[in-house]
């Protein structure tokens, strides 16, 4: 149970890109028989969103977010440490920002009672990818920055 939850997003992601990849193949083929299937694009631009989450998730599981590593190649690896922590502790603030504004356009969406147009389905499906995958990132950003906040604790020991 451990493994599948440290792999979540990976699982998620996989499943997501699937159903993509196969809704885009359906409608190529039957764009060559004159019968486009109108909806692929709308569920696939919104699994989008929630792949791009999920990579963020991914990415701040394995703290490899893109950084400057021209600058922080110098900085002690101590010091290092503690920059990487502030910088996963603004990704933590960024995602309970998207998750709050998430919920409270889902909610909207809930209560105006929007409906998608291709396949008339309710719009805070859609809308729920976004807090989905802020929650996640949260998750992965607060444990990246726990992780380390440990490091720069033992390298402080040992001195």
């Amino acid at each position: 149970m451990k493994k599948f939850f440290q792999h979540f997003e990976e699982y998620i992601a996989a499943a997501v890109f699937i159903v993509m990849l196969a809704l885009t193949f359906a409608n190529v083929v039957m764009r060559n028989f004159a019968a486009a299937i109108s909806f692929t694009e709308e569920i696939t631009s919104s699994l989008f969103v929630l792949l791009c989450m999920m990579g963020t998730a991914i990415a701040a599981r394995d703290q490899a977010h893109l950084g400057l590593s021209v600058v922080t190649e110098f900085i002690h690896p101590r010091k290092r440490a503690m920059v990487t922590a502030v910088g996963n502790l603004l990704g933590v603030v960024f995602s309970l920002i998207l998750i709050k504004t998430g919920v409270e356009m889902v909610i909207l969406e809930y209560e105006m009672e929007q409906i998608s147009i291709a396949l008339q389905w309710p719009q805070w499906i859609y809308g729920s990818f976004l807090p989905f995958g802020a929650v996640c990132m949260a998750v992965r950003f607060a444990q990246a920055m726990l992780e380390n906040l440990k490091t720069y604790k033992s390298m402080g020991e040992e001195k």
